[in-house]
């Protein structure tokens, strides 16, 4: 019989964490594991996708912002009805309530963290206090800890993380779904009116302070005053013009002659396609740890302007560019560069680029990484499984 895991992750909304359990699931070996999910808050869109993966998806109905004691009691129901041999949580909150949890039941815990970034002016102060919280259980509960990058790494053990916990696991990337493409190129521009001399550049991020929009347009104006030519295309959860929030970051930070060189897409379920089609994409993040967006984007063969957060610098590697986050002059000057290559060296960076993706980050090398840990995990404690 395979051994259970139960995967407890604080939402299935779009973000990287959400992305990289679904793909994790759909990817491991089901003779020897047997995954379901289980989301704290109300489903989002990436749970239906967990689902048509044939991976069982939960969940515990808590409201967004709003501690419920039911949703932990809700929880233990779940578990006891059908008791894992392993309890997988995602993210800080799920870290808690699972840890406090898997503790009660005598399951194995590890926790997944996914976040570089513990700014007071970048984090709620409901966060930060779950971190604190987490950090002086740390050394009791999880069994391991896993993280996607050294950045993240490092800084929590800075926090007070139990430091030989931790395991650094990077995020995988399906180098078949995200793959060069030459006709995607000619396919977006002729659906957004994008002439096909005119270079192209994305930003794939949700709205989000982390995300820092307002980096990125100041860089855009920035570009433009420098001579820079170049349609942007951005999408991701709220990134609309019907998002009150986000309209008022653009207006705030463009006139209305430098939109006009912005396209907004919102959510988007053809993020390979878009990806394909960039002759660059770039990321002005303030904080991430290790962020889906350029590595998607190396794997489609496009080269990468980013900022200096979290294992970036160690991802892009030489193939791209990376800049101080919160610098838009920096940014600018990065795609004015990039963009000034010619179409071969831009050829050869994006080449450069998705052979990184494939030797350091290969899904299927990422997902015998957990797999192995999970093993250990078990082998190493009381599951009376073995191997299907």
């Amino acid at each position: 019989m395979p051994w259970k895991v139960v995967h407890l992750i604080t939402g299935t909304g779009t973000g990287g964490a959400e992305s990289m359990l679904a793909r994790l699931v759909e990817r491991m070996d089901r003779n020897r594991f047997a995954s379901s999910v289980v989301s704290m808050l109300p489903e989002g869109p990436t749970a239906e996708k967990i689902r048509r993966s044939g991976i069982a998806v939960t969940s515990l109905g808590m409201p967004r912002g709003i501690p419920d004691p039911r949703a932990m009691a809700r929880l233990v129901r779940y578990l006891r009805n059908d008791p894992p041999d392993l309890l997988q949580t995602w993210m800080y909150h799920a870290d808690l309530l699972g840890g406090v949890v898997g503790k009660m039941l005598g399951l194995p815990v590890i926790w997944n963290i996914r976040h570089a970034n513990l700014d007071e002016s970048a984090n709620k102060a409901g966060t930060l206090a779950v971190v604190s919280l987490c950090a002086r259980l740390s050394g009791r509960i999880p069994a391991r800890i896993l993280c996607n990058s050294e950045m993240s790494r490092t800084l929590h053990i800075s926090r007070g993380y139990a430091a030989g916990k931790f395991t650094v696991v990077p995020n995988g990337f399906d180098l078949e779904r995200f793959a060069p493409d030459d006709s995607a190129a000619a396919r977006v521009r002729a659906e957004f009116s994008i002439p096909s001399e005119t270079p192209l550049v994305g930003l794939v991020a949700r709205f989000d302070p982390q995300k820092d929009h307002g980096t990125f347009f100041r860089a855009v104006s920035l570009f433009r005053g420098m001579g820079g030519r170049a349609t942007f295309l951005l999408c991701g959860d709220g990134v609309t013009l019907e998002n009150p929030a986000f309209r008022a970051c653009v207006e705030s930070s463009l006139s209305e002659a430098e939109r006009g060189d912005l396209r907004f897409l919102g959510r988007r379920d053809d993020v390979p396609r878009l990806s394909a089609a960039f002759n660059l994409a770039t990321l002005s993040s303030r904080g991430e740890s290790f962020p889906n967006a350029v590595g998607e984007a190396m794997a489609c063969g496009v080269p990468v302007a980013a900022t200096d957060v979290g294992d970036v610098r160690f991802i892009v590697g030489d193939t791209g560019l990376v800049v101080p986050a919160g610098d838009p002059h920096a940014l600018a000057t990065a795609w004015r560069s990039l963009l000034a290559e010619s179409e071969e060296a831009r050829k050869r960076r994006g080449e450069a680029a998705r052979e990184r993706i494939r030797a350091l980050f290969d899904l299927r090398a990422v997902v015998a990484s957990y797999e192995d840990l999970y093993e250990e995990i078990l082998l190493g404690g009381t599951s009376k499984k073995g191997k299907g």
